[in-house]
């Protein structure tokens, strides 16, 4: 079950734009699926992404904690929804579905993921926020937090745009 995403106000995406990211990020990337990744907000830099941790997400069985895959596959992904907003954002002269297709060529080409400390909790929010869009590389920082504020992870990296 999907959340309701909010959208920026800076660009205000289209509801076909939200409907069609939010599918391909919640539903078609099956990883995104398996460990329950949501879409909470779109911006024309930035994303905010949640997971709510389960049994099948923990990394170390004595603690209890997400395990270290599971985080730095989450901010991975919210940077670069975070991109693909600011892409859009960068095309707002484009129908929604041209834009969508310029996402075809987005892919990581490095990721740092600091681990700060355990990240125990029942709900965690990502954060990313684009540093730099560039015609072929695009670059992005990271947050990964409980969701009382406490900072667990962050996160840096560069994507392939074109």
């Amino acid at each position: 079950m999907s959340t309701k995403v909010t959208a920026g106000r800076d660009p205000a995406f289209e509801d076909e734009f939200i409907e069609h990211i939010t599918k391909i990020f919640e539903e078609l990337i099956v990883f995104n699926r398996v460990i329950g990744l949501r879409i909470v907000h779109l911006g024309a830099d930035r994303a905010t992404t949640r997971i709510e941790m389960r049994n099948d997400l923990v990394g170390h069985f004595a603690s209890g904690r997400v395990h270290g895959g599971v985080i730095s596959a989450a901010l991975d992904t919210t940077g670069g929804l975070a991109v693909m907003a600011a892409i859009g954002a960068r095309h707002m002269d484009e129908p929604p579905m041209q834009r969508l297709a310029r996402f075809a060529k987005l892919g990581t080409i490095d990721l740092r993921v600091d681990y700060l400390r355990p990240a125990l909790g029942d709900v965690f929010e990502m954060h990313a926020e684009v540093l730099r869009l560039g015609s072929r590389v695009a670059s992005t920082r990271m947050e990964f937090k409980g969701a009382d504020g406490k900072l667990f992870s962050t996160g840096s990296a560069t994507y392939i745009v074109s």
